[in-house]
């Protein structure tokens, strides 16, 4: 789940209790520079129609629940089916490894080798950052806006 309720970076509010998401969402933000950013996001249950909205990305959020090590493997599958895919060969990619408050069978360590995150960034034609979150917490939260920002800028 995605989750910004920002007036300013000053003012995150508290944070919902998470779900996964089923459908679609669209959300505004305000960013620093009063630049208006709409996120849409799409579930994992949704990603056979996930190729319909490429043409119109200028960057993509990809959250994996690091938590659901039975998810890991199938989350890094779909992970490269976006960065194949032509209409999104130049955008930037924020790779979000979520729920990182709880108690996992995996280290982030180990569920980036199981990813061969490596191996992908070195391969892929976008910029991939990587980032830990809590959307529970809000933790790491600030990084997600902060790269926002960055991205929105140019």
């Amino acid at each position: 789940m995605l989750w910004f309720n920002v007036h300013g970076f000053d003012d995150l509010g508290t944070p919902p209790s998470t779900l996964p998401t089923v459908g679609t969402n669209l959300i505004d933000i305000s960013l620093k520079r009063r630049k208006k950013v709409t996120l849409r996001e799409l579930g994992g249950c949704m990603s056979p129609i996930w190729p319909s909205y490429y043409r119109d990305a200028s960057s993509v959020i990809f959250m994996v629940d690091a938590s659901n090590t039975s998810q890991i493997s199938s989350s890094c599958i779909q992970l490269l089916s976006v960065l194949s895919a032509e209409p999104l060969q130049g955008v930037s990619v924020l790779l979000i490894f979520n729920k990182r408050d709880i108690d996992c069978l995996m280290s982030l360590l180990e569920i980036k080798s199981l990813f061969r995150l490596d191996d992908i960034i070195a391969s892929a034609t976008q910029t991939i950052t990587t980032l830990e979150l809590s959307a529970s917490s809000g933790q790491g939260l600030q990084e997600v806006l902060n790269w926002l920002e960055s991205v929105t800028v140019k």
